[in-house]
């Protein structure tokens, strides 16, 4: 275990570093317009980090100790492809509702 002050002094250093980061975002460049080339680009950060977090957990889940599961698979499927197709919402019930259905029937 780390000790009481080092976890308090790796807290506030991580608080001003994480205040920073959004200060030079909104008090730095929050009254500007950015230039197209910037807004093109912030456009497809959504679109480049959600894969990066969603697929370690799909094809080597914690749940089950970093082994392959079937049924994250196919429930992260359906949700793409109602997500694609209808909205967000419908893409977490289908990819909840598949996976405990998947689940409870032993896949």
């Amino acid at each position: 275990m780390i000790d009481e002050s080092a976890f308090w002094l790796l807290t506030i250093g991580l608080g001003i570093g994480t205040y920073l980061i959004r200060f030079s975002f909104l008090g730095l460049l929050g009254g500007r317009t950015l230039p197209d080339w910037a807004l093109v680009h912030l456009k497809y950060v959504g679109v480049a980090i959600f894969p990066a977090m969603i697929t370690p957990l799909v094809l080597w889940p914690a749940a089950t100790d970093g082994q392959f599961d079937p049924a994250r698979l196919i429930a992260a499927m359906a949700a793409f492809a109602i997500g694609m197709r209808f909205s967000v919402l419908g893409a977490i019930i289908a990819g909840m509702g598949s996976l405990y259905l998947l689940q409870a029937l032993g896949l």
